[in-house]
């Protein structure tokens, strides 16, 4: 009875109940994977962490390498990543110049009618200088 009244108090504040129980079994697995992604997070949030701290490795200053080697590291990654990328064909490539050229050609012709109108305006506002 004093837990049932218990219970009753705590019903008006869903936040104090964030275990899930089903007939008086918990659901802990389902319940903390729903909350972290629910909250926005990701279900394998520890396990990354986790995995980070594992994987660092300090160097020593007589293990750094020289200047030339990282260039070339550099442009050995960059054309690594430039592997990676999905080129757009000829087609594709016409397509999306003809969109930007026709966009850009749009906003300069509005950008140019305000600038003619306010034009316009001022000087019939504060008059012609003649």
């Amino acid at each position: 009875m004093a837990e049932s009244k218990r219970r009753g108090e705590d019903a008006g504040d869903e936040r104090l109940n964030d275990d899930a129980t089903v007939d008086g079994v918990a659901d802990d697995d389902a319940t903390d994977a729903d909350e972290l992604v629910s909250r926005g997070g990701t279900a394998t949030r520890k396990r990354a962490r986790a995995d980070s701290t594992e994987g660092r490795k300090t160097r020593k200053d007589s293990e750094r390498i020289g200047l030339f080697a990282r260039i070339a590291r550099f442009f050995r990654e960059v054309v690594a990543e430039l592997r990676k990328v999905i080129w757009p064909t000829r087609k594709e490539l016409l397509t999306y110049t003809a969109v930007v050229v026709t966009f850009v050609a749009v906003m300069l012709a509005i950008v140019a009618g305000l600038d003619y109108g306010f034009a316009k305006a001022v000087l019939w506002v504060f008059g012609n200088p003649s």
